[in-house]
């Protein structure tokens, strides 16, 4: 009856955490809209979302009442099962990649039964890493799905090319990453930020950024990409492609497919964030944690990993309207013949460090 009961809790921590971090996605994702406007204003001298609310704050809930009182159009020569089930798919793949990041440290909790340990992380697999590459190449589908079935020239162009851009840089983006994996000697995200802890040891700085440089600059450009965010928007180019792979989509079928892109881009700063800033670690976290609760020390954490989220967030919208938009041609050549090699020499020169220096 005992292990009945605790069992029954474990599952309700879980899915407590997994609401937690769904609503926290959705919440991020809305308010990135409005940071996005913003950002783009002052870039370009101008005042951005103010009407709505003080400094514009209600602006997301306006676009999405917007979207779910517009009228929902499914075109008549359009796959009808596969056109709503492209943007589903696109917003599932979006939130489970956030399945096996680990937000914070474990805490320890009073019950009646004793001491219990909660997790800040769903799932400790130690297969993190590939499970993440594996949800974000489901993706893709989404987008092809929706190119496809909606029977229009131009969204099936965009879906190719997105498709097209997807295996390009995947291959780089899993090159560079077998560097760090090399340095690790783990799948697992949890040992891979338990090995950055703090940030400095044994003499040397512990994040994985300033052991592996050019692997993360090879998997920030990779990033982009998978994003499909300027100056990789390929799928999207308005100039060529009029809206993109969802051009036939209206109402809620459309925010899934915009909204889920800017998840994209939270969970993508979070992978960002533990696999080469540490995740949650900060310096002198050992002091701190021994003078605060353990729950409070977890909270900070948290707080931490989400500064660093969101650096990356407004990196990721500085950019995007600071370089103009690539070729294809360009952004194939730089995929095939920048970063692919560029990662491969990475890799070998990392081997090359391990086996005679760590190996002696």
């Amino acid at each position: 009856m005992l292990l009945l009961s605790i069992d029954w809790i474990f599952i309700i921590e879980k899915v407590a955490l997994i609401l937690v971090i769904i609503l926290a996605s959705f919440g991020i994702a809305a308010y990135a809209t409005w940071g996005e406007r913003k950002v783009a204003a002052i870039m370009q001298d101008r005042i951005g979302p103010a009407r709505a609310g003080i400094f514009g704050l209600l602006q997301p809930l306006a676009d999405g009442g917007k979207l779910f009182f517009k009228e929902e159009i499914v075109p008549d020569r359009s796959t009808k099962t596969l056109f709503i089930l492209g943007p589903a798919l696109f917003m599932i793949t979006a939130l489970m990649t956030s399945a096996v990041i680990p937000w914070g440290p474990d805490f320890t909790i009073s019950t009646d039964s004793g001491i219990r340990t909660v997790s800040l992380q769903v799932a400790d697999i130690n297969i993190g890493i590939l499970y993440i590459f594996g949800v974000v190449s489901l993706g893709i589908y989404g987008v092809m799905l929706g190119g496809w079935s909606s029977n229009n020239k131009f969204s099936l162009l965009s879906a190719i090319r997105a498709a097209s851009q997807s295996i390009s840089y995947e291959l780089a983006m899993g090159l560079s990453l077998i560097a760090v994996l090399m340095l690790t000697g783990s799948l697992s995200l949890r040992d891979i930020v338990s090995q950055q802890h703090g940030f400095w040891q044994d003499g040397y700085f512990s994040w994985n950024f300033f052991k592996q440089p050019v692997a993360f600059l090879v998997f920030l450009v990779c990033t982009f990409a998978e994003l499909n965010r300027a100056p990789f928007d390929m799928p999207e180019c308005e100039s060529e492609l009029n809206m993109g792979y969802h051009q036939e989509y209206s109402s809620m079928k459309l925010g899934l497919y915009l909204f889920a892109e800017y998840i994209n881009m939270f969970i993508s700063s979070a992978v960002l964030s533990t696999v080469f800033f540490g995740g949650y670690n900060f310096p002198w976290m050992d002091q701190v944690a021994s003078a605060v609760p353990s729950g409070l020390f977890s909270l900070i954490c948290v707080s931490v990993l989400m500064i660093k989220v969101i650096g990356f967030i407004l990196f990721f919208m500085f950019i995007r309207w600071t370089l103009p938009r690539f070729r294809y041609d360009q952004l194939l050549n730089l995929g095939w013949k920048g970063l692919i090699p560029l990662a491969l020499l990475n890799l070998v020169i990392t081997g090359g460090v391990i086996l005679f220096f760590f190996n002696k």
